[in-house]
């Protein structure tokens, strides 16, 4: 028996690729196995190559595996494109009607041609192929057909029991095809049992939609962006239940500022994007931040620049939101490393924009966005809502009539009293250019320097104040090497560090959570105790090593293991880069 398979599935988009590994990673979740999933997938609604990778363990790991055990093909360029992951002994289960063939200097693998496509047919339409697809993989494993019922009921149902039986049928005839043709399951391939929990299956935006409605947030002012667009679809189903509602904007210019005037008249909202919609909010971010207005920007990193792989990883959008915008204002970029953290940083994300009265960016990258995983179900009882120094709903001390709010008062840790607009004895100026405390336009060098100086001053009630800002694995008082990284590269680096150690390499690892302020002193803690220092990251400049480099010094021992080709780092890559590190004791910098 074994403790964890990978298995995928492949073919033109458009084919039902998704619902096949999504009926599949149900039925897994739903035992009691931990998921992650990656999908490989075409900038176009249909044709082009794409896939769907599941690792399905007995134990949480937050990783695409570096093999594959089963693939799962509906056409000849899935076998082309994907059969050098297959493990010695691994399967392919091809469809029968592209006539499948192995391409040369294979490894050993067993090769199952399987009607999927005919069997569908029979059944009425070739869309049913994938369930076909879902049964031959369970006679592989060993999973009753029975154990996909309440799934095809939940899908179908509404379209009537005929519908359910009928899929029911396509699992069961691909079971049956395919436990024929190998004599029954596999003994190599019998998963040990899970320990049936409850557990959430869910993508990193869908983490950070519930965490915004969990934080109180009932407005979304978005443009549909790839890989950003679920966080606006899971609002535009749950918002009207709860009194709010999304709007989509005729672009992200309209949709950041309508953010920002929401927060303004004292409403929860935030906007969704990736990096070419980044690119367009920035004067308005900048606004946000000289009018000291709360407001929460997710942004998708994915691979740029331009339109660049709207459907591929990168994380190459660093610079610009720490940089971005023209002039200097107070902002706060949060990089969560896990969906778990997408839920809790985003409750944050909102309390931060409110108590420090600035911009909060979430960033994600794409394959922590759209990367499906099982979680433990949410503590609720961890969420708290903090507005600071908002004064809406008290009375505030009578004026005198010509007199305004010192809405922009200078305070010792940077943050004045706000109030929401028509709020009695709360009247102020509100503007773009620089302004004295009550709001009123002033170019007194004396008065531009301390409300300069007041805006920055929040970032050091940012920096004492966030939680786990980075999060540490350093067992190591002096160790060989320090791997650091943001967002979805932390479980390859878990994998590729737990390798290491076993060889007696001392490792240590700190995945960076707050990009900005910068944790300076913990990572120069952290970098003092290792002899080198990798940084894992998905960019040609390596935007985070600079980061690091500018924060802490020690450039000499700062390098980078790079990869931008669209493609998320597998286990092995980081593992062999750090060992050849060890081995020579100098390292060159690596690019892939």
């Amino acid at each position: 028996m074994i403790s964890q398979l990978s298995w995928k599935v492949g073919g033109q988009q458009g084919e039902g690729i998704e619902s096949t590994g999504e009926i599949f990673s149900m039925a897994m979740n739903r035992m009691g196995y931990h998921l992650y999933s990656y999908r490989h997938f075409s900038s176009r609604i249909k044709g082009g190559h794409t896939n769907n990778k599941i690792r399905v363990s007995t134990t949480p790991m937050r990783a695409i595996s570096d093999d594959l055990d089963i693939l799962v093909a509906f056409d000849q360029e899935t076998i082309d494109f994907n059969a050098h992951e297959l493990r010695e002994g691994g399967i392919i289960i091809a469809d029968a009607k592209f006539n499948p063939k192995l391409p040369d200097g294979l490894k050993e693998v067993r090769f199952l041609t399987v009607p999927l496509t005919e069997i569908a047919d029979e059944l009425g339409t070739s869309l049913m192929k994938n369930m076909v697809s879902i049964g031959a993989s369970s006679a592989i494993l060993g999973i009753p057909v029975e154990s996909y019922r309440v799934i095809v009921e939940d899908m179908f149902l509404r379209k009537g029991e005929k519908v359910v039986e009928k899929n029911m049928d396509a699992i069961r005839r691909g079971f049956e095809f395919v436990s024929e043709l190998t004599g029954g399951q596999l003994p190599e391939f019998q998963l040990d049992k899970a320990d049936p929990q409850k557990q959430l299956f869910l993508i990193g935006n869908d983490a950070i939609a519930l965490g915004a409605v969990a934080a109180g947030c009932r407005f979304m002012p978005a443009y549909p962006i790839t890989p950003a667009s679920e966080v606006m679809e899971y609002l535009i189903k749950k918002l009207p239940k709860l009194g709010g509602t999304v709007i989509q904007t005729e672009d992200e210019i309209a949709a950041i500022t309508m953010a920002i005037g929401a927060n303004f008249a004292g409403a929860r909202s935030l906007t969704a994007s990736a990096g070419p919609g980044l690119s367009l909010m920035m004067e308005a971010i900048g606004l946000a931040g000289i009018t000291e207005t709360p407001v929460v920007i997710v942004d998708t990193q994915r691979g740029g620049p331009s339109t660049g792989m709207p459907t591929k990883i990168e994380q190459s959008d660093v610079n610009a939101m720490i940089y971005g915008t023209h002039g200097d204002i107070p902002k706060v970029v949060i990089a969560p490393s896990t969906v778990e953290e997408c839920f809790y940083d985003t409750v944050e994300a909102f309390n931060l924009a409110e108590e420090y009265q600035l911009p909060v960016i979430v960033v994600t990258d794409l394959t922590l966005s759209l990367g499906k995983q099982t979680v433990v179900p949410f503590d609720y009882s961890q969420v708290e809502i903090r507005r600071g120094k908002l004064l809406a709903g008290q009375e505030l001390p009578e004026k005198e009539q010509n007199d305004l709010f010192k809405r922009y008062e200078v305070t010792e840790d940077g943050v004045s009293p706000r109030v929401i607009p028509g709020q009695k004895y709360g009247l102020h100026h509100v503007t773009g250019v620089e302004h004295d405390q009550t709001g009123r336009p002033s170019e007194n060098a004396a008065n531009r320097k301390a409300q300069m100086e007041k805006r920055m001053r929040k970032l050091n009630g940012v920096l004492k104040n966030f939680k786990n800002a980075v999060t540490v694995d350093a067992p190591h008082a002096d160790a060989d090497v320090l791997v650091v990284g943001i967002n979805s590269t932390i479980g390859t680096i878990q994998e590729a560090k737990a390798r290491l150690e076993q060889e007696g390499v001392k490792v240590n690892h700190a995945q960076i959570r707050l990009l900005h302020p910068f944790p300076a002193e913990e990572m120069a803690a952290l970098v003092a105790k290792a002899k080198k220092v990798v940084v894992v990251e998905h960019n040609i400049q390596g935007q985070v090593t600079n980061l690091l480099k500018q924060h802490v010094g020690n450039a000499e021992k700062i390098e980078s293991v790079l990869k931008y080709d669209g493609n998320p780092f597998l286990p092995k890559e980081i593992y062999a880069e750090v060992k050849e590190l060890v081995k020579h004791g100098d390292y060159e910098r690596v690019s892939k």
